[in-house]
């Protein structure tokens, strides 16, 4: 899977969608910053990084790729899943760079300037959030080959014996 932009599915979305996000992502913040008056701005920051449109996100993503599937006559349940699924692992590694992006800011902000500190996290966010990515891709590829490999040799016979089968079919 390569990573690009899409903003195609914004015009697809209806008004209620948005207002979902925006009421969910609203709450979210608003909580935040109540645990920041009392616990301190530390803490409530901790919840401000919150992805606080993800779960409403998630929920839209598999609804809307569900649908697709059965206005073309198949159920959509496992589409809907598993696009909201990928949706996860994206915010998980997005977060990560978030993470990067914060600490960042936390040590230079006392001793750099304000534009220089946010362009260079937003840049370390961005480089380490595709990295992820990246280095997520490459894993699965391993284990997807290495299963695939696995599910063609027959139960019961040895590494050795399924090289010497496999030569014998050639």
């Amino acid at each position: 899977m390569k990573v690009k932009i899409d903003a195609s599915g914004l015009g697809r979305a209806r008004w209620y969608e948005y207002f979902i996000r925006f009421a969910f992502g609203g709450t979210v913040t608003a909580l935040a910053g109540i645990i920041a008056k009392r616990f301190g701005p530390e803490v409530g920051g901790l919840f401000l990084a919150f992805p606080a449109i993800f779960p409403a996100a998630a929920t839209l993503i598999e609804k809307d790729e569900k649908e697709k599937k059965e206005r073309a006559g198949r159920d959509g349940k496992r589409r809907g899943r598993a696009a909201a699924g990928v949706d996860a692992a994206g915010a998980a590694m997005g977060s990560i760079g978030l993470g990067i992006f914060a600490v960042i800011v936390w040590q230079r902000l006392p001793h750099s300037a304000l534009a220089l500190v946010l362009t260079g996290a937003t840049l370390a966010w961005l480089v380490a959030s595709v990295a992820v990515w990246e280095l997520r891709e490459k894993v699965c590829r391993r284990a997807r080959a290495k299963w695939s490999s696995a599910s063609d040799r027959q139960p019961g016979a040895s590494a050795q014996q399924q090289s010497v089968d496999h030569q014998e079919v050639r």
